[in-house]
C-alpha cells in the first residue's frame, strides 16, 4: 500500500520553508542545532502551519514542563494585559470542523462561541477577531483583543483573507462569512488593540480548547 504524502515545514533550520519530501527536509535541518520542524498531510495544512508559530503545532510531551498561567513568573504576569478577551479557533482536520471562542482573559468567562462544519483554523481566528471588534464597536468598548495567531493579524490588519479553502456548496456559508468580516473592517474604524499572546512565555491562550 502506498504511503499518503507529506509536506514537511521547517520552521528553524538551513532554509526554512515547505518541502514535499522527507529527504529535502532533512538536507535543511542536518547540522542546524535546534532545527524546528514537523510533518502535515496537506499542502494547506503545512502552509498555514508554516505562518505560524512553531509552538502552536508541536507537542510537548510529558517529559517537558509546559508553561502554563498557573506557574508564571509575577514578572510575565504583569506583562499581561488582564483586562481584555482572549479568542482562539479549533479545527478536527485542516479543513474540517471548525469552532471559535471568545473568554475574558482573567475569568475565562464565555463572550461567544460559534462552531461551522467546514473551515480551518485560520478562517476561525480572524473571524473570532472580527466578531470582537465589532462586538465591542455595538457596545462602544475599547478592549484589548488577544490571539496567538500573526496569521489572523496580518489578516485583518489587511482587511484581507488568503485561503486556499476551496468555495464550494460545502463551505459557501463560511467564505460569506469571511467577506461580511472584510466588509466590516474596511466599513469599520476601531480603537481596540489586537495582541499577540506570548505562547512560548505564557503558555496557551486562555481561550483555547485544550485539544493539542
Amino acid at each position: 500500500m502506498a504511503k499518503s504524502k507529506k509536506y514537511y515545514v521547517v520552521w528553524e533550520g538551513n532554509n526554512p520553508g515547505i518541502y514535499e519530501s522527507w529527504a529535502d527536509c532533512q538536507l535543511q535541518i542536518k547540522g542546524y542545532p535546534n532545527a524546528k520542524y514537523k510533518s502535515f498531510k496537506s499542502l494547506e495544512e503545512a502552509t498555514e502551519a508554516y505562518r505560524e508559530n512553531y509552538s502552536n503545532h508541536y507537542n510537548f510531551g510529558s517529559k517537558k514542563a509546559k508553561t502554563t498561567l498557573d506557574i508564571i513568573s509575577d514578572a510575565e504576569r504583569k506583562k499581561i494585559v488582564w483586562d481584555s478577551i482572549s479568542v482562539d479557533a479549533a479545527c478536527a482536520g485542516n479543513p474540517g470542523v471548525m469552532e471559535y471562542q471568545g473568554v475574558d482573559t482573567k475569568t475565562k468567562s464565555l463572550f461567544f462561541h460559534k462552531k461551522f462544519s467546514l473551515g480551518t483554523n485560520n478562517i476561525g481566528e480572524f473571524l473570532a477577531i472580527v466578531h470582537a471588534l465589532a462586538m465591542f464597536k455595538q457596545a462602544g468598548k475599547t478592549t484589548p483583543i488577544y490571539t496567538d495567531s500573526r496569521t489572523a493579524m496580518a489578516w485583518v490588519r489587511n482587511k484581507k483573507v488568503k485561503t486556499n479553502l476551496v468555495r464550494n456548496t460545502r463551505t459557501a456559508l463560511i467564505h460569506d462569512l469571511i467577506k461580511r468580516a472584510e466588509n466590516w473592517l474596511k466599513d469599520n474604524t476601531y480603537p481596540n488593540k489586537i495582541l499577540k499572546w506570548d505562547t512560548d512565555n505564557w503558555g496557551e491562550i486562555p481561550a483555547d480548547f485544550g485539544r493539542k
